[in-house]
């Protein structure tokens, strides 16, 4: 394919969707409505599913970089006869600042040229290819506005350079010189809901994008180790929020695949429950404590009202369960990786590991949930229920396995952490019974876990109950408050883990993964601060550092060999697992120095 690589790829939000622009000045992804409805640009999949690049006409080089405090991108090509920048952004509802920005935001995309010294010869080509690449919009040009639509989508594209039209297709060049500037605004609007496209001035976007992030980065100030990396990371995770809801996705982008070549592609632009715990403890590390309860929030209302039925994993941005998922057989696929997949199907599976981690959530915002609806209460209460139910059933386990339900020693220490949770709100969502059958429930899976989770043949906790496979999601254990790191058990497996698992400091979830999974690496470097190993500990987050990209942005995994990035993009979870390594490094670095350790949540320490 014609596209860079994914990790060559920057990232603009605006509070509903996100669009990913490459390093040769090309839009490649650009979902408008909201983060998983179908694309526009859709070339990360296919090279006929739609582009937009301004780029020098010959060879250049180029270097970019955020707008400091913000997420609008400004690349600087170098040529032989001159220079010029391209600056980007997803615009913001004008006027919107700190927690209001993503709210309303009008769906569009603003790209401003600025000559800075001698003369480059500039090309535009605009292909927007509409539902994934299968709709060919018909291009007009109206007094200097070209107009796509195709189905029910529109665009129109304003610039103040001539463009031609073609079949389906929009091109044009134009000279940056010193001191020039080049405006292209590019609006989208539902055919057949009424009203013509927003287009804004390009340079106010850029203003109010500007100002817009800027104030919602003044907002938080996170003190602690690795600051500029946290406070990257938390602007990523914000960035990924979709506004009205605040729920966060779990990543841009759909069927950027775990390995090239391979099928493991699957659609990332939803909301998992297993990643609300730990966003939250992220959001309130990095100081964005309003964030974590509008996540909360969201949580609260997409679950609803449960039974006995299994509480559903993941959600559609605005609480949607239906996801089912299908292929798109007409995209080629990243790298020629097959199947392209929209929906996730693994919303119809039990993962029980889900009951604690709305609980850890809860127990996280408890001050904000005083005095607790009875909404709130009644959803608490069931799902402690469910746990004294469902802890002894197999699951699909945190990796979503397709091929069959197992024990999963992950799943069952998440339902003691729903229990341990629900006991320590006690009386607050149930009654002296429900509190004593709660704390029973809890210590006898806590004496299974320990019982059948440890091998002593392989000398490890390992990944399901009776089973010979280590598995790096037992890193959980500790972070949860199950077992302190230092106990000689659960050192001995975050050791075996390290060695059996981990190359070039990136961290495999078992053996046959294809690839070193970031969270997981996050996870060991803070078990290692957890158990005293604080040395070690900084010496690997520094290892997992440097594998971010120029804009400090990280996928889901990244090939242990080449150092390629892996896996949808940006990725909540490793930029979660970011900011959480780095609070409990913080904290492990105050216990030892005997300083006050900066604002951290810590799971194991968190007191009624």
């Amino acid at each position: 394919m014609r596209t860079g690589r994914i990790s060559e790829h920057g990232f603009l939000a605006d509070g509903h969707s996100a669009a990913l622009v490459d390093q040769a000045g090309a839009v490649n992804w650009w979902c408008p409505p909201r983060f998983d409805a179908p694309s526009v640009f859709g070339r990360l999949l296919d090279d006929a599913a739609g582009h937009w690049s301004i780029r020098p006409v010959g060879g250049f080089t180029s270097t970019r970089s955020y707008l400091d405090d913000t997420l609008v991108l400004r690349t600087v090509f170098t040529t032989a006869t001159g220079t010029a920048a391209v600056t980007d952004a997803l615009a913001l509802e004008p006027g919107a600042r700190g927690h209001r920005i993503g709210l309303r935001s009008p769906r569009v995309l603003a790209r401003v040229v600025e000559g800075l010294t001698g003369e480059v010869p500039m090309r535009v080509d605009y292909a927007p290819r509409f539902e994934y690449g299968r709709v060919t919009a018909y291009l007009t040009d109206t007094d200097g506005v070209i107009a796509a639509t195709g189905g029910a989508d529109r665009l129109e594209l304003r610039a103040n350079v001539p463009l031609t039209c073609g079949e389906g297709s929009a091109s044009g060049r134009f000279t940056a010189r010193a001191g020039s500037t080049h405006h292209f605004t590019l609006g989208y609007a539902p055919t057949y809901q009424g009203g013509a496209p927003a287009l804004p001035d390009a340079d106010q976007v850029l203003a109010d994008a500007i100002a817009g992030w800027r104030s919602w980065a003044a907002l938080h100030d996170y003190h602690g180790d690795y600051h500029d990396l946290v406070r990257r990371s938390a602007m990523v995770v914000q960035g990924m929020t979709y506004g009205p809801s605040g729920a966060v996705v779990a990543a841009a982008t759909t069927s950027i695949p775990e390995e090239l070549g391979g099928d493991r592609n699957y659609d990332y632009r939803f909301v998992w429950l297993r990643d609300c715990s730990l966003t939250l403890q992220a959001l309130w590390l990095a100081a964005c404590p309003d964030e974590a309860d509008r996540q909360f929030s969201w949580v609260a209302r997409a679950v609803g009202r449960t039974g006995d039925e299994p509480v559903p994993i993941m959600y559609g941005v605005e609480g949607e369960r239906d996801l089912t998922e299908h292929p798109l057989d007409h995209l080629a696929g990243y790298a020629g990786s097959r199947p392209v997949l929209v929906g996730n199907d693994a919303w119809r599976q039990r993962q029980n590991d889900v009951l604690g981690e709305v609980l850890d959530a809860a127990w996280l915002m408890r001050y904000y949930l005083d005095p607790m609806s009875a909404e709130v209460r009644q959803l608490l209460h069931a799902l402690a229920d469910q746990a004294v139910g469902e802890w002894h059933r197999p699951d699909a386990g945190m990796w979503e396995a397709r091929d069959g339900e197992r024990h999963y020693l992950s799943s069952k220490v998440q339902c003691w952490t729903a229990l341990d949770r629900a006991v320590r709100f006690g009386a607050r969502i149930g009654e002296p019974a429900d509190v004593a059958r709660w704390a029973a429930a809890r210590d006898e899976v806590r004496a299974v876990v320990l019982r059948r989770g440890w091998n002593d043949r392989v000398g490890a906790y390992t990944g399901a109950f009776d089973s010979d496979e280590l598995d790096a999601s037992v890193l959980i254990m500790p972070l949860v408050g199950f077992l302190p790191a230092r106990d000689p058990r659960m050192r001995a497996t975050i050791d075996l883990l390290e060695r059996r698992l981990s190359r070039n400091g990136l961290l495999r979830r078992w053996n046959d993964d294809p690839a070193g999974f970031l969270i997981c690496s996050f996870w060991l470097a803070a078990c290692l601060a957890e158990a005293g190993e604080l040395d070690r500990a900084r010496r690997l987050f520094a290892q997992l550092a440097a594998q971010v990209n120029d804009l400090g942005l990280l996928a889901e995994q990244i090939n242990e060999n080449t150092g390629e990035q892996l896996g949808n993009f940006p990725q909540a979870f490793s930029h979660i697992g970011l900011i959480n390594a780095a609070g409990r490094i913080t904290a492990a670095a105050g216990r030892r120095g005997g300083q006050p350790a900066a604002p951290t949540v810590l799971m194991e320490d968190q007191g009624g």
